[in-house]
This record gives C-alpha cells, sequence and structure tokens, in this order.
C-alpha cells in the first residue's frame, strides 16, 4: 500500500538500502514547520541542483505531500546525499543523517536567514559547566545540540529517567580529565549541562549502538516514553536564565530500529496533522496504526526498538529567543 486513500500518507522504495533515509523523510515529512519554511525558499537561481540537498529535500517534501496515488519519487534526493558522501549501497546511522542533512542546510541554502529559520526548529541551547576538584574554578560555556543523545542502561529504562541522567553533574577523571587555566594543565573535573531554551521540535536519540572491542553492539533493552510529557518536571534541567514558560511536548514522530547493529532495518511511526492518527511507513508499505503499536517499540529481545522521537512544543512559543553559537 503506498498511500492512504484519505489523507495521502505515502510510501518510499527501498532503493539501495535506502530504508534509513526512507524513515527520516517521513519524519521530515510530518514536520510540517520544516516543509513551510523550505517553501518560502526562492531556488530560481540555485546551481548545481543535483548536488544540493536542501534543494532536492524540498523537492522531495513536496512529492510527498501531493495527491499523487503512486510512491513519492526520492531517488534524486538519495542520489545527491551520494554526492555529498552519504553514500547508497549502505547502511547507515538514522542520528548521525539527520545532523548531516541539517548540516547541508546550512551550507548550501543561499538563503541564510531561512536556512537559521531551520535551525532554529531543533536548537537546543544549552550552558555547560566545568568545575575543576582541584582549585574549585568554574568554567561556563554556552553552544547548542540538535539533539538530545541520551544514555541507556542495559536494563529498563524511561524516558524520564534518561533525561535525568543526561542533566546529573558527571565526574571526568583519568584519561578524561580537562584542562583547567588556574591550575595550568590537565585535572579531575565535574560537568554538568543546564538548559538555557528549548526549540519547537525535540529531537531524542536514544544511544542504543556501543562500541565494545572494536564491535559495534545494539542494547535492545526497554525504554518507555509517553506521548505527550512536561519538560519542566525533569530535575535540574534548566539554567538560572531559562526563561520559557511552556515546555509541554507531544510525540509526533519515532525513527524505530529492528535487528542488529550490522543487519538491521528502519521504519517510522509518524502522526498526521490533520486526523492526529498513527501510522506504520515501512519502505513502501504505509497503514494505519494505533498509540499501543507505537508502544510496542519501547525495546526487548526480538521487538523493534525506538532510536529517534520527535516531540513538537504544544504551544507556539512567543517572543524572539536568544541566539547563541554553537
Amino acid at each position: 500500500m503506498y498511500r492512504d486513500p484519505r489523507y495521502g500518507m505515502r510510501g518510499l522504495s527501498n532503493y539501495y538500502l535506502s530504508c534509513c533515509v526512507n524513515s527520516l523523510l517521513q519524519t521530515l515529512s510530518s514536520t510540517w514547520e520544516l516543509a513551510d519554511l523550505l517553501k518560502k525558499w526562492d531556488t530560481a537561481g540555485v546551481r548545481a541542483d543535483s548536488q544540493n540537498v536542501p534543494l532536492q529535500l524540498k523537492r522531495t517534501l513536496a512529492a510527498m505531500g501531493s495527491d499523487c496515488p503512486q510512491r513519492a519519487p526520492h531517488h534524486d534526493f538519495l542520489h545527491c546525499l551520494d554526492r555529498n558522501s552519504v553514500r547508497l549501497h549502505t547502511q547507515h546511522d538514522a542520528d548521525e543523517v539527520f545532523l548531516a542533512v541539517m548540516n547541508f542546510i546550512q551550507q548550501q541554502m543561499d538563503d541564510k536567514s531561512l536556512a537559521l529559520e531551520i535551525l532554529n526548529l531543533y536548537k537546543i541551547s544549552v550552558e555547560t559547566h566545568l568545575q575543576c576538584l582541584r582549585c574549585s574554578s568554574i568554567q561556563t560555556l554556552t553552544s547548542y545540540l540538535l539533539s538530545l543523545s541520551l544514555h541507556i542502561k542495559e536494563d529498563r529504562n524511561s524516558l524520564e529517567g534518561c533525561m535525568n541522567s543526561f542533566f546529573e553533574p558527571q565526574d571526568l577523571t583519568g584519561i578524561n580529565c580537562c584542562f583547567c587555566p588556574q591550575c595550568g594543565t590537565k585535572t579531575p573535573s565535574k560537568q554538568g549541562f543546564k538548559l538555557l531554551t528549548l526549540p519547537p521540535i525535540l529531537c531524542i536519540h536514544l544511544k542504543r549502538f556501543r562500541n565494545s572491542r572494536g564491535y559495534t553492539q545494539k542494547l535492545d533493552c526497554e525504554v518507555t516514553f509517553p506521548e505527550t510529557f512536561d519538560f519542566l518536571e525533569t530535575k535540574e534541567a534548566f539554567s538560572t536564565h531559562f526563561a520559557q514558560n511552556d515546555c509541554r511536548y507531544t510525540l509526533y514522530a519515532v525513527v524505530v530500529h529492528s535487528g542488529s547493529a550490522m543487519f538491521g532495518h528502519y521504519t517510522a511511526y509518524v502522526r498526521h496533522r490533520m486526523n492526529r492518527a498513527w501510522y506504520h511507513a515501512d519502505d513502501s508499505y504505509v497503514h494505519q496504526v494505533s498509540w499501543e503499536d507505537v508502544q510496542r517499540t519501547y525495546g526487548g529481545r526480538y521487538r523493534e526498538t525506538a532510536y529517534i522521537l520527535m516531540y513538537r512544543r504544544a504551544l507556539k512559543e512567543e517572543g524572539p529567543q536568544p541566539e547563541f553559537s554553537g
């Protein structure tokens, strides 16, 4: 089934191991804020369009949103990624491809103001505190992330627990010692992160792949996540400069990985903008599912495992947000 006849959900053919990119395209298609910004881009003067990732993305998302009943054409986008070193015939990591596409948008769009608007859809501004454990001096840096990469335990996990662990200060010792300007050498330190701003679209990456003795292993352990949550309930997450009032988020897309680290397959669960129903996109095949079906991606042995979660802020934040360098 290539398309839901009532709401236009369209499948994508698996073209040279493209399931990873297919799943991300379904997620980006459900991020209507991104498609709306790309529609504003005047591409009349864009050159070398076969190598321009954001231009091919704009065309692909437009095709996915059209009324044509066939599978959406996306081969030009795949070949464009290949020309930019995201190779065909290769299994990819979904989080790495997502970050690469965001980077190409910043590099290759000639409308830099619009490219910045797209970046701001996902930009998580953070304050990093690094305290020397020898002299107690503190260094404070500001930067930004485009996704929250959360460590998971080889047991049962919850999204709230993973987030709390992310914001807990960590001791940096041994080879992880950091340079202290006061001491003039590398010293044991304590590092912590605090939020300065949260974006309209919150991308959460569950770190299921780990390197062990030269091999990549996948963690199939359970990670539960809610359909809606309020970030304000996350303990110790916010800087004293954090000024947003509404931090309520609703899940609208889940990129899912099944199989092993070396031989896996990606699909996506996405929520439709109009009817609010959940759909499962497995390459060409798209069909409507329930929230209970999405919950089956929490994980477990021989089960689908959620890998990337996309949450949308429930209410639009009023007023401009401060800019921070990355």
